[in-house]
């Protein structure tokens, strides 16, 4: 049973919800310093950052290279001493990075090196106490199983006179996890250090389980989560605080760095700090309560719907790819269509249009609109716009090398893509490429054409959503008195490759809200072909759609990385068989 008729006390907690850089232990440490020297400023007393900070997540293989794992542990060693010396050493720090288990070598099934996925606590120069995470997660984009060690013992840290639990990410997550042994210590806070991917209306669910924890555990919980983007994946941030009964007291606002302040009235302590509980690390960095003070109004971000979401994932993924790789401006082909406009709408505000350059690269069948269409982006939005046709490259490819049908459509796409990664590497940008998610689904693309590139904003993108998030900027740049980004004639035309005479989108794939759905159903939850009739889709589409999806494997595996915004994305979640000779089928064999 728990103890109920404790003493409370108050305790000032600041969540650094920060945007660390893999690799970059110095600059990630630096980053820590300025976020805790503003914590003390607003008068702090824990200040807790997200999973993994010091060494930025996730890792991957890095986790395997013993060189990489001590110069984390060194660094945060570093830290912890850099922190007294700068007159910050009395507030408590909890700081997530790569650990290793010392003197262990590779066992049978464990990792090389035993590196662990930690937290630890910092106070007056010292690491305190060191928590590995639990449970690691082997699904949907996590592979922590192939990486780390998992962790054994809860760790318990008495800070002015709380008893605060940590816990990592997935620990969160398991009904008979580490909240099991919070609840038998008794403790006063549990602190859960997070690095969770943002995924479409994944916030309702982080709070739901913040809030039956809270309950399960009998105190309030912090969450604190990362943000920034890092290669495919995008982290929203969206830390939140919650009461004992699961309410919520505070919420940091989503995709942009911020640090969220809140007073908690915690009970006190009472149990005996050195008292042996099995399966619990307990120590004490401060006894005393700290004495009473008039508490803050902490912020309440609300969240954001759902299409301002994956709009901002898209820029914060797109800018942080380019900016965490070197790049400070970026370059894409402006065709007129709506999907490279969508693309350099998401360039100019993830990196300013002065550092986006678009490229008009006209064949004979490019239509005089797509032109126009471009021209007025260009202009709309401010960007360097060049038009270079390709006519006479086309035809004096076709003089030495004679193509036809579908080899000389493609031809078009690949002059094109070859225009474009030349000058990424004359002038230095990022190269974007503007296909969609399906068109990547069912291969309507040009292996070294228009999948040329070095990033994909749109790779998670479903077509119908393109729709969706250009009338959504459009609407958002009225609703603040500016001229909206996106010609109205772009986004209401019929789409069209234009590599032949009045070719359209609808001469070779089904309506895009049908194929969308369909995709949605065959790649996101893996249906096959009958459960795909039954959900209502016509057969010979599923035949159709799936054949497609299933022979153009080999061209997403050559695609650039683009940010994940859905469950399921064709990148580190989606893992199909290039040479594989079964096919769906809505009819008997």
């Amino acid at each position: 049973m728990r103890k109920y008729d404790a003493p409370v006390t108050q305790l000032r907690v600041a969540l650094a919800q920060t945007n660390p850089t893999v690799g970059d232990l110095r600059g990630n440490a630096d980053l820590a310093v300025r976020h805790v020297r503003e914590a003390r400023k607003a008068g702090a007393h824990l200040v807790v950052f997200p999973e993994m900070f010091l060494s930025g997540y996730p890792v991957e293989d890095l986790a395997l290279r013993r060189s990489f794992c001590n110069a984390s542990r060194a660094e945060l060693s570093r830290l912890a001493v850099r922190l007294k010396d700068e007159g910050l050493g009395e507030i408590t720090v909890v700081m997530g990075y790569l650990d290793a288990i010392e003197g262990r070598w590779q066992k049978a099934g464990q990792p090389p090196t035993a590196p662990l996925n930690a937290g630890a606590f910092l106070h007056g120069g010292r690491v305190i106490v060191r928590y590995a995470k639990h449970h690691l997660p082997n699904y949907s984009v996590f592979d922590e199983m192939r990486y780390f060690v998992p962790g054994e013992d809860l760790a318990v840290a008495r800070v002015h006179g709380v008893d605060c639990a940590l816990m990592i990410c997935e620990d969160l997550w398991q009904e008979q996890g580490p909240s099991v042994y919070a609840r038998a210590a008794e403790v006063g806070l549990v602190v859960v250090i997070n690095g969770s991917p943002y995924e479409r209306l994944k916030d309702d669910l982080r709070f739901e389980l913040c809030a039956r924890r809270a309950r399960q555990v009998g105190c309030p919980l912090l969450y604190v989560n990362m943000v920034g983007g890092q290669d495919e994946l995008v982290f929203d941030g969206d830390s939140l605080v919650v009461d004992a009964k699961g309410g919520l007291v505070a919420r940091a606002p989503q995709f942009r760095e911020y640090l969220l302040v809140a007073d908690l009235d915690l009970r006190e302590a009472t149990s005996d700090p050195t008292a042996l509980t099995p399966s619990v690390d307990r120590v004490v960095i401060s006894a005393d309560p700290v004495p009473g003070y008039d508490p803050c109004t902490p912020p309440t971000a609300e969240p954001l719907d759902d299409l301002a979401e994956v709009y901002k994932a898209l820029v914060l993924g797109t800018g942080d790819y380019a900016r965490k790789n070197g790049f400070t401006s970026t370059v894409l082909n402006l065709s007129g269509g709506i999907d490279s406009a969508l693309v350099a709408t998401i360039a100019v505000d993830a990196l300013g249009p002065e550092n986006v350059h678009v490229l008009a690269l006209p064949s004979q069948h490019s239509s005089e609109h797509s032109l126009a269409d471009a021209e007025d982006l260009a202009k709309r939005q401010g960007v360097d716009y060049r038009v270079v046709p390709i006519s006479g490259i086309y035809d004096a490819f076709v003089r030495e090398v004679p193509l036809h049908g579908l080899a000389a459509e493609n031809l078009q796409a690949r002059i094109r893509g070859t225009l474009l990664m030349s000058l990424s590497n004359e002038e230095g940008h990022l190269a974007l490429a503007t296909g969609n998610k399906s068109e990547l689904g069912t291969g309507y693309s040009t292996l070294y054409g228009d999948t040329a590139g070095g990033y994909a904003p749109l790779k998670d993108v479903p077509k119908s959503t393109v729709w969706a998030l250009a009338r959504w900027r459009n609407a958002e740049a009225e609703r603040h008195g500016e001229q909206p980004p996106i010609p109205h004639n772009t986004i209401v035309k019929p789409p069209s490759a234009e590599l032949a005479p009045g070719q359209q989108d609808s001469d070779s794939l089904p309506p895009y809200e049908q194929l969308d759905a369909l995709l949605d159903d065959y790649i996101e939850d893996d249906f096959g072909a009958d459960e795909l009739v039954e959900r209502g889709h016509d057969p010979a589409m599923i035949d159709q759609v799936t054949a497609m999806v299933d022979r153009t494997e080999y061209k997403r595996r050559q695609y650039p990385p683009g940010p994940k915004i859905s469950e399921r994305n064709f990148g580190r979640d989606r893992r199909q068989p290039i040479t594989n000779a079964w096919r769906e089928a809505s009819t008997p064999r």
